[in-house]
């Protein structure tokens, strides 16, 4: 995997995770308990033997920043080896990135400066589990420019994503990004091919297709919109499809791009039988730890119901359940439940300090938020639509620091 240069686009502002996202790009929100979702990428790169990958910044990145400064520096520098966070400067001309594609092609002296014979280029605000080598592997195979990773979803989801048709030899005759009535004209069963926003490019290939793209004033810059439909009429297009031949199923793959998504993968992690194994020791997903003690409960005086337990759930370095109940939860470092609480079905981030009688169900809790004592949250969802941010399903999210 030397010869592959790696860029994790890591800019977006993830507007439908807001308010997690009020103070942090989308990459950088807390997941999993300790986890930033850039982290499940970053990992997979690692774990396959990419050594050169540049993370693209744009819209609040301090955070993303320093979370790569302290938990990422793994790699030698004197061998060549490096995580650099390249933040949005205007190289090119005064615009700030104006697409998927743009950021590239603003990054080109990157990619001139290693002359790899690769380009993978991926999205940093995806949960999975995903060897690169094999869709390198596939590329190489099929003598392709342009190699797309694909999953197959239902026909009824393809209206939330760019959705490939493609021949029986995995090549890509057409894309259509987020079809709605065109989905029906795809042929094929119940499922349909999405895109994953990974892309293996031949260097000579994505070099000229992203001087040709930057010329034309009316392209939107963007890989799905503009860049592939340009490779479709010129070029070799192959799909690798994302998926497990053993069970015959697709692999585990979440955007986790809404609240109700979002909520729905941290779910994920604390079934019985996790679809997703975070705790796979031949593939291990890293991240920076604080210094916290370890997780511990406190009290069980039965005969008054003070009882600290969790059960279920991810309890975090750090976390003290204090006389208080934890049940189908995760919680994030440093957390504090308090004696008599209730905690279920939600998500604490880091310092959240639930105060004695409390009661938390189906909510998403910024970081360093005092939930005062008694106080209900996800009980009366007409009155925490008046405080709080409450989505569809009945999800109450509050945002970092929020003073309750």
């Amino acid at each position: 995997m030397r010869n592959v240069l790696t860029f994790i686009m890591a800019g977006g502002k993830g507007e439908r995770l807001y308010p997690l996202t009020k103070d942090r790009t989308k990459p950088a929100v807390p997941f999993g308990g300790i986890y930033r979702i850039i982290d499940f990428t970053l990992s997979n790169c690692i774990n396959s033997g990419l050594r050169k990958i540049h993370v693209l910044t744009q819209y609040k990145s301090y955070s993303l920043t320093r979370h790569i400064s302290r938990g990422w520096n793994v790699l030698n520098g004197e061998l060549g080896e490096y995580v650099d966070a390249i933040p949005a400067q205007q190289r090119v001309d005064e615009h700030w990135y104006k697409g998927t594609a743009d950021s590239i092609y603003q990054n080109i002296y990157a990619i001139e400066d290693e002359n790899p014979e690769y380009v993978l280029i991926l999205a940093g605000d995806h949960i999975y589990k995903m060897d690169y080598r094999r869709m390198l592997d596939f590329h190489k195979e099929n003598n392709s420019d342009l190699t797309m990773g694909v999953i197959e979803v239902p026909k009824e989801k393809a209206g939330e994503f760019g959705v490939c048709e493609l021949d029986k030899e995995y090549r890509v005759k057409n894309l259509i990004e987020k079809p709605k009535k065109e989905v029906e004209k795809i042929s094929g069963g119940k499922f349909v091919y999405a895109s994953m926003g990974i892309y293996i490019f031949n260097t000579e290939v994505l070099e000229k297709i992203l001087e040709k793209d930057a010329k034309d004033e009316k392209s939107s810059h963007d890989f799905a919109k503009n860049i592939i439909p340009l490779m479709l009429s010129s070029g070799k297009v192959y799909a690798y499809n994302f998926k497990d031949k053993e069970k015959n199923e697709p692999r585990y793959w979440r955007d986790a791009g809404s609240i109700d998504a979002y909520f729905e993968a941290n779910m994920d992690l604390i079934k019985v039988t996790p679809p997703f194994n975070i705790y796979d020791k031949e593939w291990p997903f890293r991240t920076y730890h604080e210094q916290y003690g370890p997780a511990k409960t406190v009290w069980a005086e039965e005969g008054i119901h003070r009882i600290g337990m969790a059960l279920n759930s991810i309890i975090s370095n750090g976390c003290i359940i204090s006389g208080g109940k934890v049940e189908a939860s995760v919680l994030s470092p440093d957390v504090r439940i308090n004696s008599f609480s209730e905690v279920s079905d939600s998500i604490l981030m880091e310092g959240v300090d639930v105060g004695r009688y409390a009661k938390v169900r189906r909510a998403i809790i910024d970081k360093n938020v005092k939930v005062p004592q008694r106080m209900e949250i996800g009980y009366n969802l007409e009155e925490d639509k008046k405080r709080f941010t409450v989505t569809e399903s009945g999800i109450v999210v509050i945002p970092k620091g929020m003073i309750l």
